[in-house]
């Protein structure tokens, strides 16, 4: 199945930044794979990092949508049926409910930092009805460093850019949550600022 993946997104190289979005829109297709291969085409001289950067978060937030969009106008009972073609289970809905319960609309943010959570937490974002704006800005900020991390092992691996997956799973907590905790921080900070 990799290997069909790694096809798929090979083929869409040949459409510059925009193969990597369309890549990552299809939530069958692992960003933990996509985006260390967008670094290495960074280290072949192919693309530039920030570009890469851009596309992918772009992409990491356009997969989510089609999640968002499962869960606001098809419910619960179309996700149930449909949403193992987006690789989302029984579990990870119930595990998504229980989560969105707990932190609200924050959710869409502190989610993509949730093992297990972060594929389908755009569905109860969606049946909650979340404001999609809101939406949209809480997943691109959660996204906007994963994105900027996988790529830049990528580009700094080369050719073993494949090891960018097993390195994130080692350091993610060490690398991720200070990463959380600072944008936390700022959107605690700016709010506080509205209010004076």
């Amino acid at each position: 199945m990799e290997a069909l993946i790694i096809q798929l997104v090979e083929a869409l190289k040949g459409l510059s930044y925009l193969g990597i979005v369309l890549a990552l829109t299809f939530e069958f297709v692992p960003a933990e794979l996509v985006l260390p291969m967008a670094g290495y085409w960074v280290y072949e001289g192919d693309f530039i990092l920030v570009g890469a950067i851009l596309a992918g978060s772009i992409g990491g937030v356009l997969g989510p949508l089609t999640l968002y969009a499962l869960g606001r106008y098809g419910g619960r009972p179309m996700v149930l049926k449909f949403g193992k073609y987006f690789l989302v289970t029984d579990n990870h809905i119930n595990k998504s409910d229980r989560f969105f319960e707990k932190y609200g609309g924050g959710v869409a943010f502190f989610g993509r930092f949730v093992p297990g959570v972060r594929t389908a937490v755009s569905i109860p974002c969606g049946m909650a009805k979340m404001n999609i704006w809101k939406f949209i800005a809480y997943t691109y900020i959660a996204m906007l460093p994963i994105t900027a991390l996988y790529v830049y092992l990528g580009y700094k691996l080369g050719p073993q850019w494949s090891m960018a997956g097993e390195i994130m799973c080692q350091y993610a907590n060490f690398i991720l949550i200070p990463i959380a905790l600072i944008v936390i921080w700022m959107l605690v900070r700016r709010k506080k600022l509205r209010l004076q």
